[in-house]
């Protein structure tokens, strides 16, 4: 009897041992989302690899993928790992945009942190976070503090996306310098973003490896859509995705500093920027994703009431068609005073809040096509015909507000030292929102404009900004991240091949698929100065050889396809001139109270409607690209038991964006949930309806 105890006794005492070692040898975890439809595995491989692997719904969609990175004057962080401690929590809030697509944002997801410590000597530690959303996955990087490690310099992050199949991409080439590239639409094993980076247009790209930028889409075999991109990048170098077509597998790339000889020098303790994956079993579900402003900290500015959502015009177009000019010397300088008070009357006279004056400081005469550029803006100081302070006064009076513009030339010491002053005058002046520019090669040499160097310049700007209550609208900026979460001042930017392309570039413009490729790619990552609304599609008189590439009907649709808290109306005012058209732009909201992704194929079409803060109005957008086609439109998402005056801005029967661009039909009608139409898009045409409530 004695002995069958002592025999028990030992048997138990060895499986406290086996498991308690077991636990302390852990080499895998998981995580899966609230609903359990996407789960993350992590593991370690036997020498110590970290990988992770995400299944949705049961079938593998990111296979094996290692993680780690290599530095300078220290070992890589590769492998040779234990797994020392692993925690799991679950998070369910909802927070409030202050403007934005919609209201009130939900976040909900489940969250993995995995510690790993080297067995072998140094024993530095990694954490790693994980969190699983119902429509994606995120994770990132910490290093805690450690004994005898202050900073790290990374020359490399080896963070891989196994893919499962080479699936249809959707991708611009992962340039150091701009996003400035039309899409393309290839299978993976048939990216070469070498061969795409050649083109006058394009003279300061750099683009070391065949490489692709972020947000890049894709669609596998089955229909389901992924897109990779990153969150709150802060103090680090942004990710470009590097391409292995034999493995089918992505890789990331960080923007390095030729001057500097690394990507990213961080001190101790700090995190990296989140990776991101989207996930949708169809297309509208990525632009429905409040994924990445979700992976962003909460606003730590307050309230910003002092900016308003608005629609603008200004003195911008008819530089581009040639009309007038940035500089003095030209003889034709568009920034004068009188000009100005033109284009207040004009935006007092419809509906519109803001007027954009570019050109207005001294220095355009050498701000581009000069290699030392350092010093040759003052952003103070305006040119002789332009009353800086007469024409904010008159804006004042009339209800507008002025939108001011700091072109830097891609000289960012010399913004920097006058940040405070430019910022502090458009305070005692009432301006609340710059467009900022940084064209050209950035000084000194050896940066770039996506570097670790470049993305803090880019955060001190958002910073003084909210120190003097302005907001920035970026144009040759750093990819949207999700900081407007953080920093509601960051109301949009620039970040892809814009509305002024279609004016001077030598290839032929944005072709009509470029916007339906853009609203599920680049607008993935956050709002979008487009400057749409161009009413002379075909550029009469100025610009022969180019044209805009869609349909009228097209760009009053982009004011609710492609969003942005600011909106320009970007024509001449003279071509808005008894235009039955631009009464939509007169009534469109730019605020949101929610976002209806009605439709969309990548690349094919897009349908969005958006209720309006405040009105409760809905606007509804559609736009397709050079395929003429039918689409039902069901009108469940109004209000039940309301009726809505509707006017229906649609395609003339022989509209085509090349042959007849400005054919267009307008219709009233009363509207409610229970209303389904079916619209004919024209090729590169559009749809707009704004619906109003009912007396």
């Amino acid at each position: 009897m004695i002995l069958k105890y002592y025999y028990s006794l030992l048997f138990v005492l060895l499986m406290i041992s086996i498991l308690g070692c077991s636990k302390q040898k852990a080499l895998n975890t998981n995580v899966s989302s609230p609903s359990g439809n996407i789960i993350i595995d992590f593991q370690l491989k036997d020498n110590g690899t970290p990988i992770y692997m995400v299944q949705h719904k049961g079938k593998t969609v990111i296979d094996t993928s290692s993680m780690g990175f290599e530095f300078q004057k220290q070992a890589p962080l590769v492998k040779g790992f234990e797994i020392i401690g692993d925690d799991i929590k679950s998070y369910n809030e909802t927070w409030e945009m202050p403007w934005g697509e919609q209201r009130e944002v939900s976040n909900q997801f489940n969250e993995l942190i995995v510690n790993l410590h080297e067995i072998e000597i140094p024993k530095r530690t990694l954490n790693i976070y994980f969190r699983a959303y119902d429509n994606g996955i995120a994770f990132r990087y910490e290093f805690p503090e450690q004994e005898g490690v202050k900073e790290v310099i990374i020359v490399d992050e080896n963070t891989q996306f196994n893919l499962t199949g080479d699936h249809t991409c959707w991708w611009i080439p992962g340039d150091w310098d701009i996003y400035e590239h039309l899409y393309n639409t290839t299978k993976f094993t048939e990216i070469d973003a070498i061969a795409k980076r050649d083109h006058p247009n394009l003279a300061q790209s750099h683009i070391p490896e065949n490489a692709v930028n972020t947000p890049v889409t894709m669609r596998t075999s089955g229909g389901l859509h992924l897109s990779f991109h990153e969150a709150n990048l802060t103090d680090y170098a942004g990710m470009t995705l590097k391409v292995n077509k034999e493995k089918l597998m992505m890789e990331t790339e960080l923007v390095g500093s030729d001057r500097l000889g690394y990507k990213v020098k961080r001190s101790l303790p700090f995190k990296t920027p989140w990776r991101t994956i989207q996930i949708s079993e169809d297309a509208a579900g990525l632009i429905a994703s409040k994924l990445i402003p979700n992976l962003n900290e909460p606003n730590k500015l307050g309230d910003v009431a002092w900016f308003k959502p608005m629609k603008y015009v200004g003195i911008w177009w008819e530089m581009h068609l040639g009309k007038s000019n940035w500089d003095m010397a030209s003889g034709k300088h568009g920034a004068t005073t009188e000009n100005a008070k033109t284009y207040i009357d004009f935006a007092a006279a419809n509906n519109i809040g803001g007027v954009l004056v570019e050109g207005w400081n001294t220095g355009w005469e050498h701000w581009i096509g000069f290699e030392d550029r350092e010093g040759i803006f003052d952003f103070v100081t305006p040119y002789p015909d332009y009353d800086l302070e007469e024409v904010v006064r008159y804006g004042k009076e009339k209800g507008v507000e002025i939108i001011m513009h700091h072109e830097t030339s891609a000289a960012p010491r010399t913004y920097d030292q006058q940040l405070d002053t430019a910022y502090a005058l458009m305070n005692n002046l009432g301006i609340h929102s710059v467009k900022t520019g940084y064209v050209g090669k950035i000084i000194p040499k050896g940066e770039y404009h996506h570097g670790q160097w470049m993305v803090n310049h880019y955060r001190r700007a958002l910073e003084m900004g909210a120190k003097y209550e302005v907001a920035v609208n970026a144009h040759e900026p750093i990819k949207a991240t999700g900081l407007r979460r953080t920093y509601p001042n960051a109301i949009s930017r620039e970040g892809l091949r814009g509305q002024e392309f279609n004016a001077w570039s030598i290839d032929g413009g944005n072709s009509p698929e470029h916007l339906p490729i853009v609203a599920f790619t680049r607008m993935l990552a956050g709002p979008i100065d487009f400057t749409p609304g161009v009413f002379n599609i075909k550029l009469n008189p100025y610009k022969k050889n180019n044209q805009i590439n869609t349909t009228l009907a097209h760009q009053l649709a982009l004011y609710v396809v492609i969003y942005s808290p600011i909106q320009m109306a970007c024509d001449l005012i003279e071509h808005y001139e008894n235009q039955p058209a631009f009464q939509f732009i007169r009534d469109v909201g730019v605020n949101w109270e929610q976002t209806k992704v009605i439709n969309g194929e990548v690349g094919d079409f897009v349908t969005i409607a958006r209720q309006e803060r405040e009105t409760g109005n809905w606007f509804l957008g559609s736009i397709t690209d050079e395929e003429q086609r039918s689409l039902k439109i069901d009108f469940n998402f109004l209000e039940y038991n309301k009726e809505y005056e509707a006017i229906i801005y649609h395609d003339g029967q022989d509209a085509h964006w090349n042959d007849n661009p400005t054919s267009i039909d307008i219709e009233k009608t009363v509207i409610n949930n229970s209303t389904t139409k079916t619209f004919t898009l024209a090729p590169g045409g559009g749809l707009a309806i704004s619906l109003k409530l009912k007396d």
